[in-house]
């Protein structure tokens, strides 16, 4: 068993240059006071907002240099942090700038409500007086398309309130999952009881070639869940009557309507995404009988679903050599994202080993005026290769976007916070591919790419599809009981793989083990994201400049414009079906290749 190094044993050039945000610790304090300071400045302008242009410039520049500058303080702390989570040091400086944070945010919750007693007339006399305030435009336009859901300054605190009370679901849910819920254990094909944990239910159970223990842990997992389903759909459907709630109090037709008109998105593109996803259902069959057939069995089950169809691979990279492969594939991009990603990567903006303590996984952490750091816990294989490059794409698009857009509009959306990342992910396929005549490692990169959009675009957007009906069902005030979303989930499984997968009752629990579900609405960009990014990678791989720079124009968008609109200028026109159906279309292209190498 290998030992994982201490954090002071990881070599310097291994880890984060969090000097490059503070040269010490006392800098840090520094700044810290100083937003201390500037909460009482900021909260007396409460009420003055609207006397002229000149008073709202005043207020929007002390926000912004604090709210920077908080910024800062937070991503040293949390990064310093999740080097070495045992570190009580910066545990407790992460508590005190999340504190700070709390103290910021309550001192300025006036602000939206204000802002919103100005008429958009007089804001625009505001800014014919004082063009610097002409950089707003869009907050102000984006502002006042909301106007139509904010209530009065009294009912904004009640709701406040109110949301403490009826907004625990997500938290009941992830301390069962987390720290409640005990999984059993199994018997591994050593015949060894191992219990099921969330970390090893994919590599340990799911991956495994071994049929019986596939089985035998699919049982094991779901039949725990079946025997919570009571508890766990009386949570969730006072997650979704929560939601009800806040769209009839906001004037919202519908709870879908409320989470997609919050970000600017219309309606058509989820019911789109479904659509076009039910149409290209026999692609997906196709593959699934391919599935079938090579793993050998008579009828798949739920649990053949994710079982590697590729060996193990004996391809090992270093960190040093995937970052050269890496920055080969987004040399298309031009000299300046080449050059400031090699840059970045020169400048440690990569904590690269694993050490004791360290947070898992991996992420792309910053914010205005900081590098764009990412999280890795490397190892010598392919798949942390495709995670850098993942990671490098959500850190380039950070980049850009603050590179290119003042603060206001630095950040993007959920909505396309993936595609830049997914988009790198298939370039670096593209390039792998391009080079090399190796069969099997032609097929585990082509069978990770189908993984990839199957599981993302297809499973997705059947979770998509479940919490439409959910929140539909409960609309037309019908209750969620465990039957009936079990009954929702056991159909949708039936309509997405039933012509394949033997579908049986078990899987109608999967529901209740989504914790995404707590945050209504979102897994549906997970869809439009990799859509959005296949279609993306096509048009650079046969378009060439011409797509590179609609792309690079994308990156450098922010949230200057609605993303749907800066997608569409990058040449993704989410409104239609067609990026979606590119994507199936690549889908279908590495599925020919795939099938002629099987």
């Amino acid at each position: 068993m290998t030992t994982l190094p201490k954090r002071s044993e990881v070599p310097v050039s291994r880890t984060w240059d969090l000097t490059l945000i503070y040269a010490t610790e006392a800098d840090w304090e520094k700044d810290f006071a100083f937003v201390e300071s500037q909460i009482p400045v900021l909260a007396a302008y409460k009420g003055r907002l609207r006397r002229s242009g000149k008073t709202l410039l005043e207020f929007n520049k002390l926000n912004e240099a604090a709210s920077q500058v908080l910024g800062k303080l937070s991503v040293y702390a949390h990064l310093h942090g999740d080097a070495d989570t045992a570190n009580g040091h910066y545990q407790t400086m992460n508590g005190r700038v999340s504190d700070l944070g709390s103290k910021f945010g309550a001192a300025l919750s006036w602000v939206s409500v204000e802002l919103l007693s100005i008429k958009p007339e007089r804001l625009e006399q505001f800014i014919a007086k004082v063009p610097e305030l002409a950089v707003y435009r869009r907050d102000f336009a984006e502002m006042n398309r909301e106007r139509a859901h904010y209530r009065s300054a009294e009912v904004e605190a009640l709701l406040v309130e109110a949301g403490k009370a009826i907004g625990g679901s997500r938290a009941v849910f992830g301390m069962f999952n987390n720290a409640d819920l005990k999984l059993p254990e199994v018997e591994d094909e050593t015949g060894a009881k191992v219990r099921i944990t969330g970390g090893n239910w994919g590599s340990k159970w799911l991956d495994n070639p071994n049929r019986d223990v596939r089985k035998r842990a699919y049982d094991a997992m779901f039949g725990t869940w079946m025997g919570w389903r009571n508890t766990i759909a009386a949570n969730y459907a006072a997650n979704v009557k929560a939601d009800v709630f806040r769209a009839k109090v906001r004037n919202y037709p519908s709870c879908r309507n409320m989470a997609l008109d919050s970000i600017d998105v219309p309606e058509s593109v989820y019911d789109s995404l479904v659509s076009t996803v039910h149409a290209n259902l026999p692609l997906l069959h196709r593959y699934l009988k391919l599935r079938e057939k090579l793993l050998g069995v008579d009828k798949l089950a739920w649990y053949d679903m994710y079982v590697p169809l590729v060996g193990e691979l004996d391809y090992k990279i270093g960190y040093d050599d995937a970052v050269k492969e890496v920055l080969e594939s987004v040399k298309v991009y031009g000299d300046e994202y080449h050059g400031a990603l090699a840059n970045g990567f020169a400048s440690r903006w990569v904590d690269v080993v694993e050490n004791e303590g360290k947070r898992s996984g991996a992420y792309s952490s910053g914010t205005y005026g900081t590098a764009p750091y990412m999280l890795m816990n490397w190892q010598d294989s392919m798949d942390s290769m495709f995670t850098l490059a993942h990671e490098a794409g959500h850190s380039m698009h950070s980049w850009h976007s603050r590179k290119y857009q003042p603060y206001t509009y630095s950040g993007y959306t959920l909505f396309v916070a993936e595609v830049a990342s997914t988009l790198n992910e298939a370039l670096l396929a593209h390039h792998l591919l391009s080079k090399t005549d190796d069969k099997v490692m032609r097929r585990y990169i082509l069978n990770k790419q189908l993984e990839g959009i199957r599981s993302t675009l297809v499973r997705q957007t059947m979770f998509a599809e479940f919490e439409s009906i959910a929140h539909a069902t409960a609309e037309a005030g019908q209750p969620l009981t465990a039957d009936v979303l079990c009954g929702i989930h056991k159909g949708l499984n039936e309509k997405y793989y039933g012509a394949v997968i033997d579908v049986d009752d078990k899987i109608g629990i999967e529901w209740a083990r989504i914790p995404h579900f707590y945050n209504s609405f979102y897994v549906y960009q997970y869809a439009t994201g990799i859509s959005a990014a296949m279609t993306l990678a096509r048009q650079i791989i046969t378009e060439g400049q011409p797509a590179v720079e609609r792309t690079l124009g994308f990156l450098k968008g922010g949230s200057s414009k609605s993303s749907i609109d800066l997608l569409k200028g990058a040449g993704v026109d989410l409104t239609t079906p067609a990026p979606i159906q590119a994507a199936f279309d690549q889908f279908e292209d590495y599925l020919k290749q795939f099938e002629a190498l099987s």
